[in-house]
């Protein structure tokens, strides 16, 4: 597996830990991690911090040069808002650790030119479906249902 991916499933594993969901990412620039993140909107209370927010957020600010050279690890399909994000600042790949307990808008990355790699990886799929079914209330909330 792919030490980045593992990275982002760290950070997933985590934001578990700490209460929250557990979706993490990572931001990678010539494989060097420039940003690790998990979901923290349970522990901050946010509205916004995925897993992939909290990646760029923890990032920094980086040149626009920077972040057309990037790919994000998530282990989770991105929703709306991080598709949004990457889009915003020109991520050209995006690694999804799964897809089955949620598919987010990959069709929407792919039709504006992102690569998205889609991997199934069995400790991603796992970590979703015992934290839904234990927390269905949380995820429901999460993914704004």
């Amino acid at each position: 597996m792919n030490s980045f991916l593992i990275a982002a499933i760290e950070e997933a594993e985590r934001g578990l830990a700490e209460g929250g969901i557990p979706i993490g990412a990572v931001l990678v620039h010539h494989e060097r991690i420039l940003g690790r993140g998990h979901n923290r909107r349970v522990q901050q209370g946010s509205a916004v911090l995925h897993g992939e927010m909290d990646a760029l957020e923890r990032a920094g600010r980086q040149p626009a040069s920077v972040y057309r050279e990037c790919v994000i690890y998530t282990t989770l399909s991105p929703c709306a808002m991080c598709t949004g994000a990457i889009l915003l600042y020109g991520i050209p790949h995006v690694v999804v650790g799964e897809n089955t307990t949620f598919l987010g808008e990959e069709e929407l990355l792919r039709a504006r030119g992102v690569r998205v790699d889609v991997v199934q990886d069995d400790r991603c799929i796992r970590l979703m479906t015992d934290f839904i079914a234990a927390h269905p209330h949380l995820w429901y909330e999460d993914i704004g249902q």
